[in-house]
């Protein structure tokens, strides 16, 4: 398997053994830094981080992945980049693939990513875009196999606004890998039509399934993984949380659901989460909305069922497969 050169834009553009490629050589990796193990084999190398919007788990994880591999790292947050302002998106990606060997993007519109892809001549990833979320499904992906032991045949079941990266995203991946992916929510928030289509085929020939439902009990019945996200983006003005909190509040995850899922059954969020009181939005929508929690209750997000750490802490495990495989560290 040799990946050297690849942009990392959507898990569209891979194939099934190319992902369970990655997943693999990430769980190798990670094996190698918990047994102490130093490996520098991109030593010299510089790689840009462009962060529109920013973030703790994709920074962290990148910079200690490049780090790890023995790679520089400059970050450019949303004060440090005239990307799209001053200077076009492609004078942007010929520029910084004149001076770095790779580039990440996280931020808006998946037209960004594509675009600083087609100028530059080093490989770009992506870190978020409103579209897709790659990075965070090689880690997901990761961890139902270490937690689980097995990914195909398992039933995946998402909760909350599937429309958009984390719920395209995850249906993209289940449907390559052999999941029986379940996007439970809203109609109104089910993900586009021709999408579903395109995992629905990808699912035939993988032996997976998708299936959109309104109904929790239909879909959470034997799951072995419940995932959620949260409802509503920062910044998003009030209307928008009230019609997201009325719409998915059915869809939260608690004991009740879990109660109807399989024995083995695990609990997923990519965070941050608001499961309680402790963070200045949770307080917030306490006090907008009268809610203590919102799409997890904190019975279940601190319970033994959830992974959310290990699922974090493999970003950068998993980060780490993606830079090095398209950088041509571990080339076969």
């Amino acid at each position: 398997m040799n990946l050297k050169g690849r942009d990392f834009l959507t898990l569209k553009d891979f194939s099934a053994e190319e992902i369970l490629y990655l997943i693999d050589l990430a769980a190798k990796l990670k094996d190698m830094k918990k047994k102490g193990i130093v490996d520098q084999p991109l030593l010299g190398k510089n790689v840009a981080l462009i962060f529109e919007k920013t973030s703790t788990r994709t920074r962290c994880s990148f910079e200690v992945a490049a780090h790890d591999l023995g790679m520089g790292t400059t970050y450019l947050d949303p004060t440090g980049s005239q990307i799209g302002k001053k200077e076009s998106i492609a004078d942007t990606a010929r520029v910084l693939s004149s001076m770095y060997e790779g580039i990440e993007y996280r931020g808006y519109g998946q037209e960004i990513v594509e675009a600083l892809a087609e100028f530059s001549d080093v490989p770009v990833w992506n870190g978020l875009t409103n579209e897709y979320h790659p990075t965070q499904m090689l880690a997901d992906m990761l961890t139902v196999k270490e937690q689980l032991g097995r990914l195909k045949g398992v039933k995946f079941v998402y909760m909350g606004d599937a429309r958009y990266n984390m719920g395209n995203s995850l249906m993209i991946v289940c449907a390559k890998l052999g999941l029986h992916y379940v996007a439970c929510t809203n109609k109104d928030y089910f993900p586009n039509a021709e999408l579903v289509a395109q995992c629905e085929a990808w699912a035939k020939e993988s032996g997976g399934s998708v299936t959109l439902t309104e109904s929790v009990a239909e879909a959470t019945k034997d799951a072995n993984v419940l995932y959620t996200d949260v409802w509503v983006s920062m910044g998003e003005p009030d209307e928008v949380w009230e019609e997201r909190i009325k719409a998915l509040k059915p869809y939260q995850v608690n004991k009740e659901v879990f109660a109807n899922a399989a024995s083995d059954a695990i609990f997923m969020h990519c965070l941050p989460a608001f499961h309680d009181l402790k963070t200045k939005i949770g307080k917030e929508i306490h006090d907008k909305f009268g809610l203590d929690e919102m799409e997890v209750t904190d019975e279940v997000f601190e319970s033994e069922k959830s992974v959310v750490f290990a699922e974090a802490e493999n970003r950068m495990h998993t980060i780490k497969a993606v830079m090095a495989a398209t950088l041509g560290a571990y080339a076969d």
